[in-house]
């Protein structure tokens, strides 16, 4: 598996962030895991003249003076088994002000067993998949007036206009920010009229009150109108733990983010149990709650949004003005075909 997670890495480290043997870089991690013991020695063969830092083996301060030698566009990678804190050090965050390339793996303990395999096989990194489709989904996405997802049956209607779709695809030219957690492989948007948001949609995972994946013996009906969950059919009691939350600090349970997802290692029978990893599976999610950072509404206050809890859809067929963008599986924008 170690030599599966080098050649992958290497080609995330040269195709999709340039770093070359002329920039720095500084490994910090754990051995706390399966998985963070396989990346460590996989950057270790990728990026031999790098500085490695057992955060775990040495106190605060030295994690923090690592970085004060790095200039910009040299390289930071975090394996973290669970998450890395210093503090008021918000890390990525501190590390993307001074222009720095950034590489996360963060909660690998939550994937053990087969699980480690399938995160390990989610970092291949195909350019001509990611960039192309990816690319002509966010064009599709931006000039869409509304779209449609068929969960088998059900089909959850969006009458609006998107948001302008953001990319998660390894494609860091134009950004200010290089870099963020891996795997990557998703294009994501939210209707810009909330409300217009109406049908019903069939989840069969959700993130639990934990943030590891859910997965009920049927799935979930939900019943949404005017941009709101009203109903959960066949619904589970960590379910309802769940939007009761919601409800609680809310007062309503709002879908915002449409996520496209695009990893192809993940699927239906190969799923990992950390939902923020799972989120790039193939296929439809959506964000429940009024937390959404990345688009601001007038009417939502960032203050009062306290909630974003993935769930994920029975993707039969995604349709973009009548035109169908995703179905069988896979997706197929025009313009990359």
């Amino acid at each position: 598996m170690i030599d599966a997670t080098e050649k992958h890495l290497r080609d995330i480290l040269s195709l999709a962030f340039g770093h070359t043997s002329d920039r720095s870089a500084v490994v910090v991690f754990d051995s706390q895991s399966e998985l963070a013991v396989t990346l460590t020695e996989a950057y270790r063969r990728c990026l031999p003249a790098a500085r490695l830092i057992d955060f775990d083996a040495v106190p605060a301060d030295a994690v923090r003076s690592a970085f004060e030698p790095l200039r910009e566009s040299d390289l930071v990678v975090l394996i973290q088994s669970t998450s890395f804190r210093l503090e008021a050090f918000r890390i990525r965050v501190e590390l993307f002000k001074r222009m720095l390339k950034v590489i996360e793996h963060p909660h690998l303990a939550r994937m053990r067993g087969p699980e480690a395999a399938w995160y390990v096989d989610a970092l291949a990194y195909d350019p001509e998949y990611y960039r192309g489709v990816g690319n002509a989904l966010k064009e599709r996405i931006d000039r869409a007036g509304s779209g449609t997802v068929d969960s088998g049956g059900e089909r959850l209607v969006f009458a609006s206009p998107f948001e302008s779709a953001k990319l998660n695809v390894g494609d860091y030219r134009g950004m200010k920010n290089i870099g963020g957690q891996f795997p990557i492989g998703e294009v994501f948007t939210e209707a810009r009229d909330l409300e217009s948001v109406s049908g019903r949609i069939r989840i069969f995972i959700f993130a639990d009150t934990n943030f590891m994946v859910n997965k009920p013996e049927k799935p979930i009906t939900l019943v949404i109108a005017k941009g709101r969950v009203v109903e959960a059919v066949d619904s589970t009691p960590d379910f309802e733990k769940v939007l009761a939350l919601i409800r609680a600090d809310e007062g309503e349970v709002w879908v915002r983010e449409l996520g496209f997802g695009m990893n192809r290692a993940f699927t239906r029978d190969r799923m990992v149990s950390d939902i923020g990893t799972l989120e790039r599976m193939c296929g439809i999610h959506l964000s429940l709650g009024a937390k959404h950072a990345v688009y601001q509404k007038p009417d939502f206050r960032r203050k009062d949004g306290r909630h974003h809890v993935d769930v994920f859809a029975v993707t039969e067929s995604v349709l973009l003005d009548g035109e169908i963008v995703f179905r069988n599986g896979a997706w197929f924008a025009p313009a990359a075909v």
